[in-house]
């Protein structure tokens, strides 16, 4: 039998061969690739969308009295101290208020005093007629009479102290709404926003002033339910940027994870915010982080515990 000479291979052929490497290839690194996000998730416990706060948030004040500002002490960007004046209304009405029931009270404790000094005379003189009296030196009758001014002076006493207890009380409400004249910080914070303005009408409705208390910062994550059961309080996490393209990394641990279920709201996706059901999970920062703003978006990677 005559041996068949080997031919070289077609071009075609070989262009064949390449293609099914290539998808050979493909395939396999195809098949790598959800090892490796697997591998990847796996590090973290969960993984939730959160923004920055503070605890009760940014705080809305309202001069507690109707009236025109008579002057604004503050503005957009100032750091305030607990007490620092805010703004103020006319206090004109209210001070004459208060040196009026400052003048009543000053009558009625004068009052007192003067009949505090009858009735000293009263009782001295009731005490000696009656001495006498029991001596047999003196007539029983006045003696009488003595002690019965001694009483009256003495019920008189108790309805001019009445009188300047209700003066005194009159003079701390006088001072009360005087003090409603003025809006003042009930804490330590920044002037995030100020729409008042000196000769403005304003009323207990209308929010002049918003501030943003100094507390530590804190993070409110939305988790979805299919994660509520692998994260408690004390828990360690990772807070990271929104778009996660930045170095910085902030450590957190769960202060506490809430009772309710409601709808996602940092979703971008439409879909996804009407159809996930989160639980709002709070974490402080381990150390502060100010530079960090209310509102913020940032991802919150949750660290499982054999990582600790």
């Amino acid at each position: 039998m005559t041996p068949t000479a080997l031919r070289p291979p077609s071009p075609l052929r070989l262009a064949g061969c390449a293609l099914a490497a290539a998808l050979a290839l493909a395939a396999c690194s195809k098949s790598a690739q959800p090892a490796a996000t697997s591998a990847a998730a796996s590090q973290y416990a969960a993984v939730a969308r959160g923004r920055v706060d503070i605890e009760g948030g940014l705080l809305a004040l309202t001069m507690p009295r109707e009236g025109v500002l008579a002057s604004v002490a503050v503005h957009e960007g100032d750091t305030v101290k607990q007490g620092q004046l805010l703004a103020a209304l006319d206090t004109r009405p209210a001070q004459l208020a208060v040196d009026s029931a400052q003048a009543q009270l000053e009558q009625a404790q004068a009052q007192l005093k003067l009949l505090a000094v009858k009735q000293a005379a009263a009782r001295l003189r009731a005490q000696r007629l009656g001495a006498a009296a029991t001596a047999g030196a003196g007539d029983g009758q006045s003696a009488d009479d003595a002690r019965e001014a001694s009483s009256q002076l003495d019920a008189e006493h108790d309805a001019d102290q009445a009188a300047a207890d209700m003066a005194a009380q009159k003079l701390a409400e006088a001072k009360y709404e005087l003090a409603q004249r003025s809006l003042r910080a009930p804490f330590d914070a920044s002037v995030v926003h100020v729409t008042a303005q000196p000769g403005a009408s304003v009323s207990p409705s209308d929010a002049l002033f918003t501030l943003l208390p100094d507390k530590p910062r804190i993070v409110r994550a939305e988790l979805n339910e299919s994660f509520v059961g692998a994260v408690h309080p004390g828990m360690r996490a990772e807070v990271a940027d929104n778009d996660d393209s930045g170095n910085d990394r902030w450590s957190a641990h769960v202060l506490r994870i809430g009772q309710v279920y409601g709808p996602a709201t940092l979703e971008n996706d439409p879909q996804t915010r009407a159809n996930a059901r989160t639980v709002e999970c709070v974490l402080a920062f381990d150390q502060p982080e100010q530079q960090l703003r209310i509102g913020q978006r940032v991802i919150v990677r949750f660290v499982p515990d054999d990582r600790h």
